[in-house]
């Protein structure tokens, strides 16, 4: 089914383009996090995060990560489980508006816990950005070596999420293993989409 007109849109709070930790800071401080505590994650820290992954940096419609051709195949979603702001339920992000379109209300993370194979930070994580790709836009141009680019731009933003969910004092884990059909349907995925990447994100449990 994919995104539908009429659904419910949500105005997002515009992304802080500064703060106080470097990004030799960062750096330093990215590991893969898999626990999180049961604290919820403000709309605020969900649209830096998506900002982050595809947001508009300039007039141009320039975007945070480098696309061959400047044709920007990813599409990115917000699997919200637990917010102070914002109901859960599967979001799509729109770059040019800094806006998220509800696909589906409700709380799928034992959903998409399943369709990546069980993966408790899948499950556990009040906050999961997907990222699926659109190849027909890049190979349109760049034939097969399109498909390469893809993955090579998918990797691009999620670096940006990782780093940036550090700076927002934020545990995160990229996710690569899961069932491609299973998680299609979960998100309500059009056929021209391929999902391939989540990145599970919450405040870190401290033992």
């Amino acid at each position: 089914m994919g995104k539908t007109s009429g659904a419910q849109v949500i105005e997002l709070p515009m992304p802080n383009r500064v703060s106080s930790s470097s990004l030799e800071k960062t750096l330093s401080k990215r590991r893969s996090i898999r626990r999180y505590t049961e604290k919820p994650v403000a709309l605020e820290h969900i649209a830096q995060l998506l900002w982050a992954a595809q947001g508009i940096t300039n007039p141009r419609g320039n975007r945070t990560s480098p696309s061959a051709g400047a044709l920007y195949p990813l599409e990115v979603y917000a699997i919200v489980g637990n917010s102070e702001d914002i109901a859960a339920g599967i979001y799509h992000y729109r770059p040019s508006k800094h806006q998220l379109e509800m696909v589906l209300s409700g709380d799928h993370r034992g959903e998409l816990c399943k369709a990546g194979l069980s993966q408790s930070a899948i499950c556990n994580a009040p906050l999961s950005i997907a990222m699926t790709g659109v190849f027909e836009r890049t190979t349109g141009k760049y034939g097969k070596r399109g498909i390469q680019y893809v993955f090579m731009e998918v990797g691009h933003a999620a670096q940006n999420v990782l780093l940036q969910a550090v700076s927002i004092n934020l545990g995160a884990v990229p996710i690569g293993a899961f069932d491609n059909k299973a998680v299609s349907r979960t998100l309500n995925l059009p056929e021209s989409e391929t999902p391939l990447y989540i990145i599970c994100l919450g405040y870190p449990v401290t033992d």
